[in-house]
């Protein structure tokens, strides 16, 4: 069986892409490392691989909103060709800047694009206010359908983002998610316990770190695996 492909996106900003790219290669995976541009191009197509992550960083300077250029510039120039990916059955994974680009283009949590105005969730400034560098703990849910995770798992990883705090325009939205196993992640204390700030450093609603869309093949999260892939990567 042919190994799995992977296509890393990246664009002005984006700067976790050479760690995802190391971290799949790593799991037996064969990855590209590739520019939007070559994509519009044509250079590159989506149809030749079975996974699309979008990296970490700080696209486009975070102008307007984080993740929100990028997100615009995919949905008008290859929206098409990643919704096609999607319908197919590709693929997703957005890491924390990535993250904010699936949220904002509607990928996540509808797994496809949708306008602001029928968007259901957004990720937005921490409440604290300033940018949160610090390690967290996760636990999955049980009832998680991501492909990518083991339900009920928990995780150490660094999380690093100014605006990583998740809402919902009502509270059905968020009942929603659970019912249909859409929570991945949650922030907890070292304990297991429900968190408070700093152990949640966003504040986001429910401590939910990571979602993903109803088949679970879409995932997206503000902490970053592929920064703590390797034990030597712990600072103890």
């Amino acid at each position: 069986m042919a190994n799995v492909k992977t296509l890393v996106i990246r664009t002005a900003g984006t700067n976790c892409d050479e760690e995802t790219l190391f971290a799949f290669e790593q799991s037996g995976a064969n990855g590209d490392l590739v520019h939007i541009n070559n994509l519009i191009a044509g250079e590159h197509d989506l149809a030749d691989y079975q996974i699309l992550a979008i990296p970490g960083g700080f696209t486009y300077g975070d102008d307007v909103a984080s993740g929100k250029v990028f997100a615009i510039e995919m949905v008008n120039t290859i929206g098409e060709m990643i919704q096609n990916f999607v319908d197919k059955g590709g693929l997703v994974i957005g890491i924390c800047n990535g993250f904010q680009v699936l949220v904002k283009t509607g990928l996540l949590p509808d797994a496809k694009f949708t306008d602001s105005d029928a968007r259901k969730l957004t990720l937005t400034h921490n409440d604290s206010h300033k940018f949160e560098d610090r390690w967290v703990w996760l636990e999955a849910d049980e009832n998680t359908k991501c492909v990518f995770v083991e339900p009920g798992e928990r995780v150490y990883f660094p999380s690093a983002h100014a605006e990583g705090k998740l809402v919902a325009k009502t509270p059905e939205a968020i009942t929603e998610l659970q019912e249909n196993g859409q929570i991945v992640y949650r922030y907890i204390n070292e304990d297991g316990s429900s968190p408070s700030y700093p152990a949640n450093p966003n504040g986001s609603v429910d401590n939910i770190a990571g979602i993903c869309d109803k088949t679970g093949r879409i995932f997206g999260l503000m902490p970053h695996p592929e920064r703590h892939f390797l034990p030597t990567q712990h600072p103890q």
